[in-house]
């Protein structure tokens, strides 16, 4: 399966509005973003958890980035209310469940070779940043170099230019914002733009909080997907 592939180019997706699609796991659903593979993929999902849904146990071969964006994400090693953002590093193995119901928004065979750091960072957590111009509060989740996790809260009616030296992915998590020439994105809307195109949007009324990840959109070394 193949959705959003081509990574030269941009994509903007209400990804709120879309359908969902049942996963292998009964009370699990998916809003697929990108895809490369089948049942085991590169991809980038919005996923959904039933109350009371489970996945079975699994190892992360490929690794395993989250941000949960609602309800209380939970396995074996805690409980993730929404907010909550952490890295699974390749080998690393959990056993995924909602008591509650909950969605999140998760990454999936995008770490590079040797990229071992595993972070949980609860709501709130971070590093402020000193905030770029549009931006009431900046706060960096993860920083290795490589790639760069930020969360933004853009003031309403803010016109924001976010540089874009190695490629860039968000994701709109409350309010909403326009991108220059392209798309209105409310709640869930996602977007990924290839190296030197800039992310000019303007927030709305509300304002706009965004998840913001600088990286390049796979990087040079990712790691192989067994065939």
């Amino acid at each position: 399966m193949k959705i959003n592939e081509d990574l030269t180019k941009p994509v903007m997706l209400d990804a709120g509005a879309m359908e969902w699609v049942p996963s292998p796991a009964a009370g699990v659903d998916r809003r697929m973003l990108y895809r490369e593979g089948a049942e085991v993929a590169r991809a980038t999902s919005i996923v959904r958890y039933a109350a009371g849904s489970a996945f079975p146990p699994h190892v992360h071969s490929g690794g395993e980035e989250i941000l949960v964006l609602s309800g209380t994400f939970q396995d074996e090693h805690g409980d993730y209310p929404a907010g909550s953002y952490f890295r699974n590093p390749p080998g690393t193995a959990h056993s995924p469940a909602a008591a509650e119901g909950c969605e999140i928004f998760v990454r999936l065979w995008q770490f590079r070779q040797g990229d071992g750091a595993q972070i949980v960072r609860q709501p709130g957590e971070g590093d402020p940043l000193p905030p770029r111009q549009g931006v009431a509060a900046s706060r960096q989740l993860f920083d290795d170099g490589a790639e760069r996790v930020v969360i933004e809260s853009w003031a309403a009616g803010a016109a924001v230019t976010v540089p874009n030296r190695r490629g860039l992915e968000f994701l709109v998590l409350s309010g909403s914002m326009t991108v220059e020439g392209q798309a209105t994105l409310s709640a869930q809307g996602w977007g990924r733009l290839p190296a030197g195109q800039d992310l000019t949007a303007t927030a709305g009324a509300e304002g706009a909080k965004i998840w913001i990840k600088d990286a390049p959109l796979q990087h040079p070394d990712v790691l192989t997907m067994p065939v």
